[in-house]
C-alpha cells in the first residue's frame, strides 16, 4: 500500500541500506545488527510506494536545554529518499507527518542538521547555533601556570564526564541532556580516543578533554570547563603535548573568547552554522519557556506564520506574569479589535527564544514585522541566552 507509516521492525534491515546509499557509507554486519538494536521502528517514518520503502526519516527522543530548563526535543535525521522517488514532494510530506507526531508525542522542538539550510527553511527550521573551528600550532598554546587543582588521564566514565558536562550544558541554549546511551552509543564513539579530567582543590571534576593524538596532531573532540580555573588547568595539559604535537585542532562555542586570551591571537579559525531548530508546538513551548521576570505582568500579541504546522498559524495572545511564566492563548474574533501585533514565522520566533539573534535584530532587518512597538517589546521580555551543540546525530 502506498503512503505514510512507521517501520516494522523486520523492514529496518530496508531502512538502514537507504541510509547506506544516501550517505555513502557501509556498515558490517555486526554493525548493522548493532544499530538494529538501537533503532526504533515507530520513530521511523517511511513513505511506501508499492510497499517498498522509497523515503524515509528517524525522529530521536531527546531534551536540550533552554535556559536551564529541559525541554523535549523530536531530533530529525536520516532524511533519505531513494534517486528514483526524489523530487516527488516526499520528504515534505514526511516532515510534515513528523511535525504532528512529534506534537502528539509532547515533543515541543525540533533539531537537525541540515544538508541545506534553505531547504529546511521553506518547512520551519531556523538556524539555532554556530561553532568555532580552531587551529593552533604548538607555538600559539596558552601557557598557564596559575591553576589550583590537577589534571587526571581517565578511562572514559560517562557518570564522571556528565558530571561536568551537566554544568556546562545547561549554561547554553540547545546543548542534549545525555544519558548514559548517548554516552555510550554517541559521544564515545563519535569522540574516540581517549579523556583527561581536571579536579579543583575539592577534588571535585570541573573540566574534562575528549581527544587523540596522531601523527603529530591533537585532535579535541571535545573541551569542557565550568570555571576559569579548570579552563586554565585543561589548557596547561593540552600545551604539555608540545613535544610531541605540531598543531592542535578542536571546536568551541561561538561566544568562546580564546583568541583574546592568547599572546598570539592570529590563529586560524571559522565560524561554522550549524544545526537548525524548530518550535514544534508553539502554545505547548511558551507554557514551558522562561521569561525575564520583570515583576509586572505583560500581554503581547503575536501573528504567527507557520504553514506546516496549521496548529501554530494563527494570532496568539502571550500573557506573561511578573516571575516570566507565561500562556499562549489563540486569539479569536472578538479578541482583536485594532490591538497592535508583531508578526513573524516560526523560524524566526524560534532564532529569537532559542537566543541565536535578538527580537531587536529581528525587527531591524524586516523579520519581525508588525507594529514596530509591540515587535520591540519581545526585546524586553526574552532572555539573553547563548547556543551551542557539541553533539551529532
Amino acid at each position: 500500500m502506498d503512503g505514510i507509516r512507521t517501520l516494522n521492525r523486520d523492514e529496518l534491515d530496508e531502512s538502514i541500506t537507504l541510509s547506506c546509499f544516501a550517505f555513502q557509507y557501509e556498515v558490517s554486519d555486526e554493525e548493522r545488527e548493532h544499530r538494529k538494536t538501537r533503532m526504533n521502528p515507530d520513530r521511523t517514518w517511511g513513505y511506501f510506494i508499492e510497499d517498498k520503502l522509497a523515503a524515509k526519516i528517524y525522529i530521536h527522543d531527546l531534551h536540550v536545554y533552554v535556559h536551564g530548563r529541559p525541554f523535549r526535543m523530536g531530533g530529525v535525521a536520516s532524511v533519505a529518499t531513494w534517486p528514483e522517488y526524489r523530487r516527488k514532494g516526499m520528504v515534505s510530506q514526511l516532515l510534515r507527518r513528523g511535525l504532528e507526531a512529534m506534537k502528539e508525542d509532547g515533543q515541543t522542538l525540533s533539531c537537525l542538521s541540515p544538508f541545506s539550510v534553505s531547504f529546511y527553511r521553506k518547512y520551519g527550521w531556523e538556524l539555532y547555533t554556530d561553532y568555532k573551528k580552531y587551529e593552533l600550532t604548538s607555538a600559539q598554546l596558552p601557557r598557564e601556570d596559575f591553576y589550583k587543582g590537577r589534571v587526571e588521564r581517565s578511562d572514559r566514565n560517562w557518570e564522571l564526564l556528565n558530571r561536568v558536562y551537566d554544568r556546562y550544558a545547561r549554561s547554553y541554549n540547545g546543548m542534549l541532556v545525555r544519558d548514559e546511551g548517548w554516552w555510550k552509543h554517541t559521544v564515545f564513539k563519535q569522540k574516540g580516543g581517549q579523556a583527561a579530567v581536571y579536579f579543583d582543590e575539592s577534588g571535585e571534576p570541573t573540566g574534562y578533554m575528549l581527544y587523540t593524538v596522531k601523527n603529530r596532531m591533537m585532535d579535541i573532540g571535545e573541551l569542557v570547563y565550568v570555571n576559569d580555573d579548570a579552563r586554565k588547568g585543561m589548557w596547561r595539559f593540552i600545551a604539555n603535548h608540545d613535544s610531541m604535537c605540531e598543531k592542535v585542532k578542536l571546536k568551541a562555542p561561538a561566544d568562546d573568547e580564546l583568541p583574546f586570551l592568547l599572546a598570539d591571537p592570529r590563529i586560524v579559525q571559522e565560524t561554522v552554522p550549524y544545526f537548525m531548530a524548530r518550535i514544534v508546538d508553539f502554545q505547548s513551548f511558551i507554557e514551558q519557556y522562561p521569561f525575564e521576570a520583570t515583576g509586572s505582568g505583560q500581554e503581547l500579541r503575536i501573528r504567527l506564520n507557520d504553514a506546516d504546522a496549521p496548529w501554530n498559524d494563527a494570532t496568539f495572545i502571550v500573557k506573561i506574569d511578573g516571575s516570566g511564566r507565561a500562556t499562549a492563548e489563540k486569539e479569536t474574533g472578538g479578541d482583536a479589535g485594532s490591538a497592535p501585533y508583531a508578526e513573524c514565522g516560526i523560524g524566526t520566533m524560534t532564532a529569537m527564544l532559542m537566543g541565536y539573534k535578538r527580537p531587536a535584530f529581528m525587527a531591524r532587518t524586516g523579520r519581525l514585522g508588525g507594529s514596530a512597538e509591540e515587535a520591540l517589546r519581545w526585546e524586553r521580555v526574552v532572555p539573553t541566552g547563548a547556543t551551542y551543540l557539541p553533539d551529532y546525530y
